[in-house]
Formats: structure tokens, C-alpha cells, sequence
């Protein structure tokens, strides 16, 4: 009797726990759809879009407005 319970519920509590976690991690997977694309050739440096795009909007509209000043 692993901690404390029957086998029977042991097993059950470890199966409920395992498909928990393989939905959660499918429901991850489809919320944020990785690229799992591989390019033939790897992209030159500057190509490869990795930085969050808003934020280094916002950075670069700071920057000029403070130029500006």
C-alpha cells in the first residue's frame, strides 16, 4: 500500500494524474502552436523574428520621442 491508500485507488489517483498531464500539456500545445518548421537554410542574422515585436515597438517610439525632446 503505497502512501497510505489502496492499490486499486493508488492506481486510479496515478492515472488521473498522468492523463492530467498529458491534456494539459496538448491544451498548451494548441494555445500557443510552436513553428516547428526547419528551414533549409538558417536564416542571417537579423532574419529570424524571436524578440516580442510590441515591446520593441513601444522602445523604439520612446526613444524618438525622447530624441525629439
Amino acid at each position: 500500500m503505497p502512501a497510505g491508500v489502496s492499490w486499486p485507488r493508488y492506481l486510479r489517483m496515478f492515472g488521473a494524474s498522468v492523463l492530467s498531464m498529458f491534456v494539459g500539456a496538448e491544451v498548451v500545445h494548441q494555445y500557443y502552436r510552436p513553428d516547428l518548421t526547419i528551414p533549409e537554410i538558417p536564416p542571417k542574422p537579423g532574419e529570424l523574428r524571436t524578440e516580442l515585436l510590441g515591446f520593441k515597438a513601444r522602445e523604439e517610439a520612446a526613444a524618438a520621442a525622447a530624441q525629439r525632446q
